[in-house]
């Protein structure tokens, strides 16, 4: 198909874009209540004859496309979660050449492209070759914990040849990744009386002096070049200003886009808490989720799908496209030596805030995106 043929369909659907946009705004979809929108998904991909649509375990909306039998898929993938816990519909509006809603960019307008994109090769009757998944995904946000790639992955073990996952904006290439650990650290003591038991234990204190040690770790591990974080994001705990604490947790994570930073974090972690432990102070650590990083991907084979994807994205926009690593789906593949990579279809901004918007204008640029990434990976 000829670009001029792909800007043709992409100028003739985009206000449609636009619509289905708005559409699935309105379906409220937080981390582990996403079904709603798989369902509205398979029903709208079944009306334009769609066969075979199924919601798996993970609440996957999944369209295979002459995948049967094949060891070569390329998965295609938009999450259908947004990273807000409402359960009520959310406020969608237009206002000047924007469409403002929280999450219309993360992810929900990619989603709408994809689906559009899906309907067109529905549409041509074009089977692909090697056979292409298309899934609306769920569990891609904070504790959701990539459940939906990751069941993804397990059910077309042995078969994928390459995950593209459209999220964000389209003046951002993803294609390495950060992984991650997320723990609620809690400590307990008897607690007591301000004034009778002043002296006492206190968990906030400890909890306090535990985090003082964590902050003083100095990730170091990896090749040159690795980037190893690590954050405290809430604390909690006390019962009254008169009390001495009996208990207080926090929720820590470490990230790095390197699985040696994530096996030294994880050392350096245990480590620290045996240490207080050993001192007398009683510690409960919970796992919140691990997101793995890359390991054994073919070097070439990911520079290949890395630079197709940018020269891509150049061909369609204008500017800088920023190429940097991230903690999306695509950890899923990448840490099982699948090639991966992550960019959007609109242009946007204010992610994960309550402000966020994208520019309508850029539905049609970013549906030229998906059906030239579909047509290719079809051929």
């Amino acid at each position: 198909m000829e670009q001029n043929q792909i800007r043709a369909y992409a100028a003739v659907h985009a206000d449609e874009a636009l619509r289905l946009t708005e559409e699935l705004c309105r379906i409220p979809a937080p981390s582990g209540r996403e079904r709603a929108r798989a369902e509205f998904c398979k029903v709208w991909l079944e009306r334009f004859g769609a066969q075979g649509v199924r919601i798996d375990a993970a609440d996957n909306m999944v369209l295979e496309l002459n995948a049967a039998g094949s060891d070569a898929l390329t998965v295609l993938t938009a999450h259908t979660d947004t990273v807000f816990p409402d359960t009520e519909p959310m406020e969608v509006r237009r206002e000047g050449g924007r469409l403002l809603c929280p999450g219309v960019g993360d992810d929900t307008a990619n989603l709408a492209v994809l689906l559009l994109a899906a309907r067109f090769l529905l549409e041509q009757g074009i089977s692909p070759k090697h056979g292409l998944v298309i899934a609306a995904n769920s569990g891609e946000e904070g504790l959701g914990n990539l459940r939906g790639c990751r069941r993804l992955m397990a059910d077309y073990r042995g078969r994928v040849a390459r995950m593209i996952s459209f999220d964000g904006y389209y003046n951002r290439l993803w294609n390495k990744a950060v992984g991650s650990a997320r723990y609620r650290v809690t400590v307990r003591t008897r607690g007591g009386h301000s004034f009778r038991d002043f002296g006492a234990p206190n968990a906030i204190a400890q909890l306090s002096e535990l985090i003082g040690a964590l902050y003083a770790i100095e990730p170091h591990w990896g090749p040159e070049g690795t980037v190893t974080t690590y954050n405290v994001g809430t604390v909690r705990g006390g019962t009254s200003v008169n009390t001495v604490a009996q208990e207080a947790s926090m929720l820590y994570e470490y990230r790095s886009d390197e699985a040696a930073g994530l096996r030294g974090m994880e050392e350096a972690f245990s480590a620290v808490v045996e240490d207080f432990r050993a001192k007398g102070v009683e510690i409960k650590v919970e796992s919140m989720g691990v997101r793995p990083c890359g390991e054994g991907v073919d070097r070439l084979a990911q520079k290949a799908l890395s630079d197709w994807s940018e020269a891509l994205l150049h061909r369609h926009t204008a500017g800088d496209i920023i190429v940097e690593p991230a903690s999306t789906d695509c950890n899923i593949p990448l840490s099982q030596g699948i090639p991966a990579v992550s960019f959007g279809l609109c242009d946007g901004g204010g992610a994960h805030t309550r402000q966020e918007w994208i520019e309508t204008a850029s539905l049609e640029t970013g549906l030229c995106i998906a059906l030239e990434t579909m047509l290719r990976f079809s051929e």
